[in-house]
């Protein structure tokens, strides 16, 4: 992991367009008015893309819409696909451990499903498959400093805290800018503590957190995220992730993965899951249940749940 500010990275671009305004130091502030459209930022975006050479100017040049771009150190990226200016549903994926702008469209180890970027068109697709009509946009959120690898680092919640601060910071702005719509995160293993940690300083506008082979969300069960959100779980028979041990001992460790019975949170269908990356995958049933669940309706119920703890 390649320590950088988090907070940089999260609102890399933003800053330059004036669509997020720090507030003085040792003051708070009154946000600023929202930005009429959030596309103004592409075209900034894009020619810091093209100026960093290949592959990302191919991305740009490919008229893919970015929020976010910062190739140094292991990089930040937020893509958009769909319209946000107009979105009344969003959703927004929080990777976890090894993810890097490196594979960031290509996925760890160069395998796709991996990828932020390829999830993110996943479920797009399924939820504009689902309702042709409705105003939806997916957001792969590359924008905190994930741990590199599955050591020391990997066990403390450092990396986490600082992405829930930047992940709160961007759906704060999302919601001024569209202050109608409604919220879905969707957090996969250590991007799931990244999302239970930010719960309790979320708006009301998200109305879904769903942890995807989640290795803790920073609380002892549901109602210590102190959340008016539904809280959800996925978790496939075959995924390590379910042979954590729940504890926490001396800063390491995040405690009862949210897949557990006496966690509290509502079990999504694994079916046609396998393995640790295999959730988001057409065809899956918890693709279909997240793509439903941004859309606002009821996750399916068929097809085998968590499986829970062991």
């Amino acid at each position: 992991m390649t320590r950088r500010p988090p907070v940089r990275g999260a609102v890399a671009g933003l800053l330059a367009l004036g669509l997020l305004v720090p507030p003085p130091p040792g003051r708070a502030s009154t946000p600023p008015a929202p930005p009429d459209r959030f596309t103004a930022a592409y075209p900034y975006v894009a020619s810091t893309m093209r100026a960093a050479g290949q592959p990302y100017a191919g991305w740009a040049d490919s008229g893919r819409s970015f929020l976010v771009f910062d190739p140094g150190g292991d990089g930040f990226a937020v893509e958009v696909l769909g319209d946000l200016d107009r979105a009344d549903r969003i959703a927004v994926l929080v990777p976890g451990v090894d993810s890097t702008l490196r594979d960031f469209d290509r996925g760890l180890g160069g395998v796709t499903r991996r990828a932020p970027a390829v999830q993110a068109r996943a479920l797009h697709a399924e939820a504009r498959a689902a309702d042709p009509g409705a105003g939806v946009a997916v957001l792969a959120w590359l924008g905190y400093d994930p741990p590199n690898g599955l050591g020391p680092a990997a066990a403390r919640e450092a990396s986490a805290r600082a992405g829930a601060r930047a992940l709160t910071q961007l759906v704060r702005l999302l919601v001024r800018h569209r202050p109608r719509t409604t919220v879905t995160l969707v957090g996969h293993s250590y991007g799931a503590l990244v999302v239970g940690l930010a719960a309790p300083a979320l708006p009301g506008q998200v109305t879904n957190l769903v942890a995807l082979a989640g290795v803790g969300m920073g609380a002892a069960d549901r109602a210590g995220l102190r959340t008016g959100a539904t809280v959800w779980a996925a978790e496939a028979p075959d995924d390590w992730v379910r042979w954590l041990p729940p504890a926490r001992l001396l800063g390491h460790g995040h405690g009862v993965r949210p897949s557990a019975p006496g966690f509290g949170a509502r079990p999504l269908p694994v079916d046609g899951v396998t393995g640790h990356d295999g959730y988001l995958v057409p065809g899956s049933g918890t693709l279909r249940a997240v793509a439903a669940l941004t859309l606002g309706r009821p996750a399916p119920v068929t097809g085998p749940a968590s499986a829970g703890a062991r």
